[in-house]
């Protein structure tokens, strides 16, 4: 068997492996089945830097994932509950050679479901609360940016609430479903900004995703 392929099969064995715990720990809590998925993500990564560095290659990786995956949970309302994430593990395993990136926006539009299973939709991001890191880069008028070393920015060491929108968007339960608070000065290396973010387009639109223009009280029709 080629180097490449016993590889995936290994990679394919330890999923089956990992899925069989996490959904053996979905009963028991989030927390749990949380760290579960973010160490197999963080046990991915190292594993194929390893494979290429075992034929000679030296890797470097990107790994595009949400921010409440990236960002270090240590800095977080998520790491105070216990939880860990592939930000702070890629931190700990690799310490000076990870480099978090983190997006932020104020309104727009993103592709996202209501449930877990179900369909995407094209759904109106309502505009960020009051005091969220959201809103401060709203303030500053700009339409995009980039924010190099926030470790360094007083203004970003304090608390403050912090949305994420993942897989899941419910707006009419948004400060709920979606705001946390985080220190973004420590949870990120960098972030980009843009005010107003067009959500992504499915290769295969369903009934629910198009692209006219979402109602402005979408979901509630009030």
């Amino acid at each position: 068997m080629a180097e490449d392929d016993y590889f995936q099969a290994e990679q394919n064995a330890r999923l089956v492996l990992n899925a069989e715990q996490y959904y053996r720990s979905m009963f028991q809590g989030r927390v749990s089945s949380w760290n579960l998925r973010d160490t197999h993500m963080a046990d991915t990564l190292d594993a194929l830097v390893a494979h290429h560095a075992r034929q000679g290659r030296s890797a470097k990786v990107v790994v595009w994932a949400h921010n409440s995956h990236v960002g270090d949970a240590r800095a977080t309302q998520m790491g105070r509950e216990g939880e860990l994430n592939l930000g702070q593990l890629a931190r700990e395993r690799h310490p000076g050679d990870a480099f978090l990136v983190g997006f932020s926006t104020h309104t727009g539009t993103v592709t996202a479901a209501t449930d877990w299973g179900a369909p995407a939709e094209r759904k109106r991001v309502r505009p960020s609360l009051p005091g969220s890191y959201e809103r401060l880069f709203h303030e500053t008028a700009q339409e995009r940016f980039l924010l190099l070393a926030p470790g360094k920015t007083p203004a970003l060491q304090p608390p403050r609430l912090q949305r994420a929108i993942g897989v899941i968007y419910r707006p009419d339960t948004e400060r709920l479903s979606h705001y946390f608070e985080a220190r973004l000065g420590a949870q990120f290396d960098a972030v980009l900004h843009y005010d107003v973010t067009r959500a992504v387009e499915p290769l295969e639109r369903g009934s629910l995703w198009d692209d006219r223009e979402p109602p402005e009280t979408y979901p509630t029709g009030i």
